[in-house]
């Protein structure tokens, strides 16, 4: 059984919640601020954090930041009134991995938990990839270990957020195709954030800065003009 997280402030939100997610078969956590959350989350093991923005004493960007500071991966929802552009951005680039807006159905807050849980899964990489103990794929200089959430360039470390490193994953199991702003949305975060095709720009550009050794002259992560992006894996 799934464990799940809740956090928000308002109880008829969260008896919602609970009552639907326990109702489809998921055992249910809650907690009406960030610190309690934090807390939680530090200590427990969930499958998927569902994250107000608004939170008293800590905020959900916050508890995001400081979850991805301590290297907890578990997947996070934000759940906000805010709808602008640079409200679910900036959520996202902290390591968040999906939001959802106020007024929400509880149908549809079941199907984008399971969007994000299931990407967490592993596909199967393409043969141009190097697969090794089930778990690392090398990828030109890069070591991408996928039990340890892991990227390493010889013996150096590369830090990225979950999302980052999702991204990579994508890109690195499907070298050589052509992928759209569009698709990338689709595979990556799951479904079509309609208009939200500059979160990709932003993601890419914060990739490209901490896997290439020149990011203005990228080698892996590449543009291809009118299209989208491509990921080459050197000979």
């Amino acid at each position: 059984m799934s464990r799940v997280l809740v956090v928000d402030d308002e109880p008829a939100i969260v008896t919602l919640l609970q009552y639907n997610l326990e109702q489809a078969d998921y055992q249910v956590v809650t907690a009406i601020d960030g610190e309690q959350a934090l807390n939680l989350a530090l200590h427990e093991k969930f499958d998927v954090i569902l994250l107000d923005l608004m939170l008293p004493k800590m905020d959900g960007v916050e508890v995001t930041k400081r979850l991805r500071q301590e290297k907890i991966s578990t997947p996070i929802i934000m759940i906000t009134a805010k709808t602008s552009e640079f409200d679910t951005v900036f959520g996202l680039e902290l390591g968040a991995d999906d939001y959802i807006t106020k007024p929400f159905s509880p149908r549809e807050v079941i199907a984008r938990m399971k969007a994000v849980m299931r990407r967490y899964r592993d596909d199967q990489p393409q043969e141009s990839v190097t697969r090794h103990n089930d778990h690392r794929l090398r990828v030109g200089d890069l070591t991408i270990d996928q039990d340890k959430f892991r990227v390493m360039r010889g013996q150096q470390q590369i830090d990225l957020t979950p999302k980052e490193f999702e991204l990579l994953l994508f890109f690195a199991k499907r070298p050589g195709k052509v992928w759209s702003r569009e698709q990338l949305l689709e595979g990556v975060w799951g479904f079509d954030y309609s208009g939200q095709t500059r979160m990709v720009d932003i993601h890419v550009s914060h990739l490209r800065e901490k896997i290439e050794l020149d990011p203005k002259h990228p080698v892996l992560l590449k543009t291809v003009r009118g299209f989208g992006y491509t990921f080459e894996v050197p000979s």
